[in-house]
């Protein structure tokens, strides 16, 4: 076995040991709100910012597209996280987990995508800076055919685009 491949494997294995989001930590945020702790040098107004110090994730119940309170208070921080930043454009990308149809899951990939857009929107956000994408089943965050794993791949990602 090359090194590659045990860098990968290695690499592999610490990201199945993440602890999936609980009731308390749904959002994915870690607990950090907009300029919170844990800044560790990351500089403002980027993809880094956005994930460590603000959310960059909402996750949803199983086939729903329903924002939780949990979600909301992401995407109230990411509206204020924009409004901060207002030359950055985003993508909210779509996602669900590996049950279901292809053609279902993209279609519900979007309608998750679509809440967090008309959120963010009802909370000031200019609705040209944003655009919705969908990737249904495809793009998994965790490998894995149980609840823990499906939990963190059922979410809208928001990405800066340039």
């Amino acid at each position: 076995m090359n090194f590659r491949t045990l860098a990968l494997i290695s690499a592999l294995a610490l990201a199945a040991c993440e602890t999936p989001p609980t009731d308390g930590d749904v959002d994915g945020s870690g607990g950090f709100g907009a300029g919170g702790a844990g800044n560790g040098g990351v500089v403002a107004g980027t993809q880094s910012d956005l994930e460590q110090n603000v959310g960059d994730r909402v996750f949803f119940a199983y086939d729903s597209s329903v924002l939780s309170s949990a979600a909301q208070s992401t995407l109230q921080r990411q509206s204020s996280w924009l409004n901060e930043y207002p030359n950055v454009n985003v993508a909210i990308e779509g996602h669900a987990d590996e049950r279901g149809t292809r053609e279902y899951n993209l279609a519900l990939g979007e309608r998750r995508a679509n809440a967090a857009r008309n959120y963010l929107e009802s909370l000031g956000v200019n609705p040209s800076r944003m655009r919705v994408v969908s990737y249904g089943k495809e793009r998994p965050a965790v490998l894995g055919s149980d609840e823990q794993a499906w939990a963190q791949n059922r979410r809208a990602v928001t990405v800066i685009s340039y």
